[in-house]
C-alpha cells in the first residue's frame, strides 16, 4: 500500500472482515479428517461387510480412497476456498480515502475518497452486534452508496472514519460544481461575461 500512497497520504488503519466467516471451516478442519480416519479404520476392519455382506474384501482399498476423497473434497473444495477469500480481502483506510480490496489472483479495489463522504452509518445484525462488527454504509451523494460488509471494531472503524474526514484540508477541497467549499473566499481567478480573464 505503501507505493500508492498519495503525496502526504497516511495509513491509519488496515483490516480484513469479522473472522466469524472462518467458524465452520475451522470446525469441518477438524472434525472432517477425524470422521476420515474412523472411516478408513472401520473399512479396513470389515465394516462394510458386516454391514452389507455382498461387498467383497477386495473393495477395500476402493472404499477407503473414497473416504479420504471426500475428506478432502470437504477441505479444499469448502473450506480453502473461504479462507483465501477471508484472507484476500483487505479494508485500508488512510487520511484521504477508504480502500478496499477482494481477490488474490483476481483482484478488485474500490476507492472512496473521503472528501466525497457525506453520511456514514452502521449497520449490524444480532450476531455481529455480540461480535462488534458490523456493515458501514458511505454516502458520497451518487445515487448508489458504498457498503463495506462484516468490519471489525465497528464502532472505532466509523470514529477513524470520522475523524479522518474532520482532519481533511477544507482549503483544498472542491465541491461538485469545481469551487471551494469556502463560499466567502474569493475565486482563484476573476470571471469576466466571455470567461475566463486571461490577463
Amino acid at each position: 500500500m505503501r507505493k500508492v500512497l498519495l503525496p502526504g497520504e497516511q495509513v491509519i488503519v488496515v483490516t480484513r472482515p469479522q473472522p466469524r466467516m472462518l467458524i465452520v471451516p475451522a470446525l469441518l478442519f477438524v472434525v472432517v479428517p477425524a470422521l476420515a480416519a474412523y472411516a478408513c479404520a472401520w473399512v479396513v476392519k470389515g465394516g462394510p461387510a458386516k454391514l452389507v455382506p455382498l461387498i467383497p474384501q477386495e473393495w477395500t482399498p476402493w472404499l477407503i480412497a473414497v473416504c479420504l476423497g471426500l475428506a478432502a473434497w470437504v477441505l479444499l473444495g469448502y473450506c480453502l476456498p473461504r479462507v483465501i477469500t477471508w484472507q484476500a480481502t483487505r479494508y485500508i483506510l488512510t487520511s484521504q480515502r477508504l480502500v478496499t480490496r477482494y481477490g488474490m489472483l483476481r483482484r478488485r479495489d474500490q476507492q472512496i475518497p473521503l472528501a466525497a463522504v457525506r453520511h456514514v452509518a452502521i449497520e449490524q445484525s444480532l450476531l455481529q452486534r455480540l461480535l462488534r462488527s458490523g456493515n458501514i454504509s458511505l454516502e458520497t451523494g451518487y445515487p448508489l452508496g458504498t457498503k463495506v460488509p462484516d468490519v471489525p471494531e465497528v464502532a472505532t472503524f466509523r470514529n477513524f472514519i470520522l475523524d479522518a474526514i474532520g482532519d481533511l484540508p477544507r482549503g483544498d477541497a472542491f465541491g461538485a460544481e469545481g469551487t471551494t467549499n469556502n463560499p466567502g473566499e474569493d475565486l482563484p481567478w476573476e470571471m469576466r461575461e466571455g470567461g475566463r480573464d486571461e490577463r
